[in-house]
């Protein structure tokens, strides 16, 4: 099942008439041209490493010297470049990328007897099922090499960083993934699910946080048991310091001394972005909102003032809580966050050497199926896992082994490859290709790449700054444009779109649908396109 992305967002701004080129073969070839996808994504996929608390890990293996003729090396760069061979061998199962490609490996060294060999796997996410593996296939392939007798491999990440090219917070510039856990109905088990989720996170190895978004019936206070329960602030840098519970970041209003709020929406949305944004999160690889029920104010604030990865969603077999839940997978199609898993909770119980489903079957495989979401897990009806919410500690905490803990387990994994695979895509969407002089596209989840002129989207471009908001008449001129113009900068802006910086200072917001428009404008019959704004 494919991976579900967001439709194009419904608040854009009708198209205005678009400044194409007149006609000159040698340009036109430029826009139309097919480029073929690139076999080798350079940008760094879903490998990962232990946790960060733990620092830096050093495996070194030896080996007794070959009884045979044992092949030799006659350089430090011949000794590199064998390495780099034999470590292309590692392919990263979701991306089918080998991990030289990707630019994992990081301080490649040899000694000066061109025997012993270290090096650096520098990887992206530290929650990943297979972190063991990759180290072990990475000596096990360096060690094979025949001149090889040693050998000594340190795993390492980035510093966590989201993949969005905008200004941020500060206190959300150094949180690489943020997962919104939503439901859009009350009572279905969406704030369990977020909990457990988020801890099922830092077993696997990652820095995580948890951010209780609902300001009317804030649950975290009830799901966790920190000694200390009230917020407090930084009193030299103004900033919301976060509660830690069991190595989880958390910030909730029921942490605020307050309680549940009465108080009418707009100021809801300034409570909720002020939580958010002023808090000192520090680097987190994830950070969890548990969202509250509804499709409202405080959900349309939260998707634009946090740059969201993705979203998992929390259903009950009932045919109500599937009405409820489309509304909200629609809300996030609209605003470009892709819903990556479905959680449907109180499936089932078992008794008597029996299943039984007393709520019915199929809400969560009805929306799986509906909207596309590639992966279903099903949770039971367990008494541990309803009372672990009351005592304040997490089912996944309290039995780590259980089957309930198995499953957020796989939970966990999906997200976590989810959110790669999501980053990898936005990352490597739209870049510049200096050699033949034209910006290339491949927008996620689409195997097709097309080329488009620079000078055509910088004409192009929807801002005020280049069409009257009230006429909605072109400011920017064709000949305003060089044709020659090349762009400075290309940075990823969330899910949805790209920031372009040009030689003039100018930044153009380029959403994804508005180049796939370009595109097939250009693919267009010159008869049918619109007409062109004289110079």
């Amino acid at each position: 099942m494919q991976t579900f992305h967001a439709a194009p967002a419904s608040f854009l701004a009708p198209s205005a008439p678009h400044l194409l080129p007149p006609v000159a073969p040698a340009l036109r070839g430029a826009l139309s041209a097919k480029g073929p996808v690139p076999a080798a994504v350079t940008s760094r996929s879903r490998a990962c490493f232990p946790s960060s608390r733990s620092g830096s890990r050093h495996r070194r293996c030896s080996r007794a010297a070959s009884s045979g003729a044992a092949a030799t090396v006659t350089s430090a760069d011949d000794a590199k470049k064998d390495v780099l061979i034999a470590l292309s061998q590692i392919i990263d199962p979701d991306f089918g990328t080998d991990i030289v490609s990707c630019g994992f490996v990081k301080d490649l060294d040899i000694s000066e007897a061109l025997d012993e060999v270290s090096f650096r796997l520098e990887l992206t996410t530290p929650a990943c099922p297979i972190k063991d593996e990759f180290e072990q296939k990475a000596n096990e392939v360096v060690a094979a090499l025949p001149w090889v007798k040693k050998v000594d491999v340190t795993m390492s990440a980035q510093p966590a960083q989201p993949v969005y090219g905008g200004e941020l917070p500060e206190g959300l510039q150094k949180i690489s993934n943020i997962i919104a856990v939503s439901s859009c109905k009350g009572g279905v088990g969406k704030s369990t699910v977020a909990v457990n989720l988020a801890y099922t996170l830092a077993g696997m190895g990652a820095r995580v946080g948890i951010f209780d978004a609902d300001v009317f019936g804030p649950s975290l206070p009830t799901m966790v048991s920190p000694e200390n329960r009230l917020l407090v602030m930084n009193p030299e840098s103004r900033a919301i310091l976060p509660i830690e519970y069991l190595g989880v970041k958390m910030v909730s209003f029921g942490f605020a001394g307050q309680g549940r709020a009465i108080m009418r929406g707009p100021m809801v949305s300034g409570v909720i972005n002020q939580l958010l944004t002023a808090t000192d999160w520090g680097e987190l690889d994830y950070l969890v909102i548990d969202m509250p029920p509804g499709t409202g104010d405080i959900h349309l604030t939260l998707c634009q003032v946090a740059p969201l990865t993705a979203a998992v969603i929390v259903t009950t077999p009932q045919k109500l809580a599937f009405i409820d839940v489309a509304k909200g997978v629609r809300m996030f199609s609209k605003l470009k966050v892709p819903c990556v898993a479905v959680v449907e909770n109180m499936c089932y119980f078992d008794a008597d050497g029996k299943r039984y489903y007393p709520f019915g079957q199929g809400s969560g495989t009805q929306v799986v199926q509906q909207f596309g979401i590639p992966h279903l897990f099903d949770l039971p009806i367990r008494p541990t896992l309803s009372a672990s919410g009351d005592t304040g500690i997490p089912e996944v905490v309290a039995d780590p082994q259980g089957d309930v803990a198995k499953t957020f387990q796989n939970l966990g994994v999906c997200v976590v490859q989810q959110c790669a695979k999501i980053r990898q895509q936005v990352s490597t969407a739209v870049s510049y290709d200096r050699s033949i002089r034209a910006i290339r596209v491949k927008v996620p989840d689409s195997d097709e790449e097309f080329l488009l002129h620079p000078a055509t989207v910088r004409r192009n471009d929807r801002s005020a700054q280049s069409v009257d908001e009230w006429t909605g008449e072109q400011k920017i001129q064709y000949g305003d444009v060089p044709d020659d113009i090349e762009p400075e900068e290309i940075r990823p802006m969330g899910n949805y779109a790209v920031s372009i910086t040009w030689p003039d200072g100018f930044s153009q917001i380029a959403p994804y649908d508005q180049l796939e428009m370009l595109e097939r404008l250009v693919d267009a019959p010159r008869a049918t396109a619109p007409a062109v704004a004289s110079s």
